[in-house]
């Protein structure tokens, strides 16, 4: 973190996994943070946890990425409460794992739903919080986006490639070229919007598939790139993980 300053973040799709442990990383580092979840009794639960379980003050919202009145009133409640959004942390996903997801037998019906959640869903909710956005203060304006190695072009056509998760993979490299250009778009407000890669972490996303990280290690790149500030304004349009910088 650049300072002292408190900013006002918002983490979709934070009631469990890499998400909740972003929100509780973030709160513990004194920020004021916006659990989100579509659904509002896990959210709430969530909630509660954190203050339980590690003394943490965090503001729930409810917020479905695929329902555009709920996040246009998840924007209106921070808005009337904070009157900006500094960082904008897009998490909410859905892997569609559970589906057949190689290229030439995958049901159109698959990628259709995957791409609903991680493309259309991040993108309208990235769209409806700008005016937010940018009333942060200059050069706190924040936009990370979770993404993943197998998203990468190059890494997908070396011998590490791994293309069974079909849909998935294209979902997650579509919202990388979206935040490429995002991020031109968005520079001359000085708003950063960079993709940030978790590695293989065991969540819910994957069906707790067993040897990869803890939530929380697979958190940290998204919780250290949330708090850019203004001495960072060239870190923006970058694809990261927690080793570096990873290739389109």
């Amino acid at each position: 973190m650049s300072d002292d300053y408190k900013r006002v973040i918002l983490v979709t799709g934070s009631n469990t996994g890499i998400g909740y442990e972003i929100v509780k990383g973030l709160a513990e580092k004194g920020q004021t943070v916006y659990l989100a979840a579509r659904n509002e009794a896990a959210g709430r639960e969530a909630q509660e946890k954190l203050k339980k379980e590690h003394n943490l003050d965090v503001k729930f919202v409810q917020l479905n990425v695929e329902d555009l009145k709920s996040i246009e009133a998840a924007r209106d409640v921070i808005g009337k409460a904070e009157g900006r959004l500094d960082v904008l942390v897009n998490n909410a996903g859905i892997s569609g794992m559970a589906h057949p997801q190689t290229a030439s037998e995958m049901p159109i019906s698959v990628i259709r739903s995957v791409f609903e959640t991680n493309v259309f869903g991040l993108i309208q909710t990235t769209t409806a919080f700008l005016p937010l956005l940018r009333k942060a203060k200059p050069g706190y304006g924040n936009i990370v986006q979770n993404s993943m190695e197998w998203a990468s072009g190059t890494y997908q056509t070396s011998d590490k490639g791994f293309t069974t998760f079909a849909a998935y993979c294209t979902s997650k490299a579509a919202m990388n070229m979206y935040s490429i250009a995002l991020a031109r778009d968005l520079k001359k407000d000085r708003i950063k919007v960079n993709c940030l890669c978790p590695g293989f972490t065991t969540t819910k996303l994957n069906g707790y598939m067993p040897g990869g990280k803890t939530p929380a290690e697979g958190a940290k790149p998204l919780i250290d790139w949330s708090l850019l500030g203004p001495e960072d304004d060239e870190k923006t349009g970058k694809f990261w993980n927690v080793d570096g910088e990873v290739p389109w």
